[in-house]
């Protein structure tokens, strides 16, 4: 599984605080050194630049990347995503790492869309030909981006409001549910989407089943963030939101959406999951964490 971090400031924050964080350090678990990305939002809006983020990606492991430590140490910005990947679907490169991102939009994703192959030429044939030339790897996350921006009213807004993320976030999620069950898929997707217009942030932590647990998500807000002992060990006190792996947990299938003026929560209606062939009794036990 992937390890995602999305951090929303009321000022810029430098980038190495963002994700050179021990606060979570699970050595139980496999090292995702499958290559690594982060995209962040210029402080200051310059019209002749543009809106889009900027996104540095490469596919060596985070750690061992001297330009990665370089830029994180140089550069400050009040919107930063950062993803660390475990190959499940895709080759190793550089296209296939996330975030991606068009025009104002970035998008991450973390686990996976269960029997991708089965409707991804469905899920191709919906979008539209500017759409369709969106993803340039091979990754099921990638396309799950180019669907979601076809959600969107205006791909090509000036502005986005939280609702309009938000919904487009669902209808992703109601679209490729949809596909499963026309496939027969009954193995259960994991859906945790990251996705920012600059300004807000909204996450989903979802599995398509009742009965599976869906990839960790955590959340925690506060003032300030700074390191507050040497090694890289940072704590936050007001105006910054992260959706992350630690702190506050999301509830297994809910919907948080957030800038810095509000924050929403929600979970998901029950058409949102897919129903598998075999009841609740007779499916194995899952382990759930305390």
């Amino acid at each position: 599984m992937c390890r995602v971090v999305a951090v929303k400031s009321t000022t810029p924050i430098q980038l190495a605080h963002a994700f050179d964080s021990r606060l979570r350090l699970d050595l139980r678990r496999p090292i995702n050194g499958d290559g690594f990305g982060v995209g962040w939002y210029d402080s200051v809006v310059d019209e002749e630049l543009g809106h889009q983020p900027c996104l540095f990606k490469s596919i060596t492991p985070a750690w061992n990347n001297s330009s990665l430590n370089r830029i994180a140490e140089k550069t400050k910005s009040p919107l930063v995503f950062g993803h660390v990947r475990a190959t499940t679907a895709g080759s190793l490169s550089q296209d296939n790492c996330h975030p991606w991102s068009y025009e104002k939009i970035m998008f991450m994703h973390n686990g996976g869309i269960a029997e991708f192959d089965k409707i991804k030429r469905k899920l191709q044939a919906s979008l539209s030909d500017e759409l369709f030339l969106v993803p340039q790897g091979n990754t099921d996350s990638e396309w799950a981006f180019a669907l979601y921006l076809s959600k969107l009213p205006d791909v090509h807004a000036r502005e986005f409001s939280p609702a309009v993320l938000r919904d487009a976030v669902l209808e992703t999620i109601r679209h490729l549910n949809e596909l499963a069950r026309e496939a027969n898929i009954t193995e259960p997707s994991l859906l945790n989407f990251f996705v920012t217009d600059g300004s807000t942030i909204v996450a989903s932590r979802y599995i398509s089943s009742k009965y599976d647990e869906a990839a960790s998500l955590y959340f925690s807000s506060g003032t300030t963030f700074s390191e507050y002992a040497p090694g890289g060990h940072y704590r936050m006190s007001k105006n910054i939101i992260m959706v992350v792996t630690d702190w506050m947990e999301i509830k297994m299938n809910t919907l948080i959406g957030g800038s810095l003026s509000h924050a929403l929560i929600a979970s998901f209606s029950p058409h949102f999951y897919i129903h598998p062939m075999i009841t609740p009794k007779a499916r194995p036990h899952v382990a759930r964490r305390p």
